[in-house]
């Protein structure tokens, strides 16, 4: 039983919201919140790709919807990515280095957004094939031990390297997380961990939040705004990778 459900229930809230309005899920979030609430270790991967899963699929419907998506930007990624990340998932280690070496390239993306480029990108290309495939494979590898969807990382590769916009790089993304959370669950599967009856309310809090938070991400802030909305995120995820 979680103490304090209410406050609980609150920070999934404003993690789903914050999250899906740059098309994330927040599974970095809910990971630091559930150590912050003392849930069991061998559990918090799994409650947080549940509702990572949920929150990723309604931004991706609010992306897809608002017209930002397309499948070439993402292709050569999940092909990959899916796989690893229901390997990753079967991975029990300890995740302490993963977590810092994935908070580095959080903070190392961070800056370049910041104060690389400062407008959107005019021109895109899509990304090439085969080092797409690689990439994924690794993002997908990551995303599986560590319990999160990948997109995080994903989205500064896709804006960094004008693979996309950054809005079609949130479109990109929540596809992204939501597969990968559907494969690494999978592989989570086998280690029969028991549900609290709570996550039904913890569900219906995060969906109301990520169908507004996605909503506004897709539709009525501007791209530029939704970039530093994004680098709040990354460099909020990464504070939690490395103190929690």
């Amino acid at each position: 039983m979680v103490q304090n459900e209410l406050l609980f229930v609150t920070g999934l809230m404003l993690i789903a919201f914050f999250y899906s309005s740059v098309g994330h899920g927040g599974a970095s979030g809910y990971l630091a919140l559930m150590a912050l609430f003392s849930f069991a270790p061998e559990s918090i991967r799994y409650y947080a790709l549940i509702l990572n899963l949920v929150v990723s699929l309604i931004a991706f419907i609010s992306y897809f919807r608002a017209g930002f998506f397309r499948w070439r930007q993402v292709l050569p990624f999940l092909l990959t990515s899916m796989p690893a990340a229901y390997l990753g998932a079967k991975i029990s280690i300890n995740p302490t280095m993963y977590k810092i070496i994935l908070g580095i390239m959080l903070i190392i993306a961070v800056m370049r957004m910041l104060l690389v480029r400062n407008t959107e990108n005019d021109t895109t290309h899509d990304p090439p094939f085969w080092p797409g495939m690689g990439l994924g494979l690794l993002l997908g590898l990551v995303s599986g031990i560590i319990g999160i969807g990948g997109g995080i990382l994903l989205s500064p590769v896709l804006i960094l390297a004008r693979y996309a916009r950054i809005k079609e790089a949130s479109a990109a993304a929540a596809l992204f997380i939501f597969l990968n959370s559907a494969s690494g669950l999978t592989g989570l599967m086998s280690k029969h961990i028991s549900l609290q009856p709570h996550i039904v309310y913890w569900i219906s809090g995060v969906m109301a939040a990520a169908l507004l938070g996605s909503a506004m991400g897709s539709r009525t802030i501007s791209e530029l705004n939704l970039k530093r909305v994004l680098s709040v995120v990354l460099i909020a995820a990464s504070i939690k990778l490395f103190f929690f």
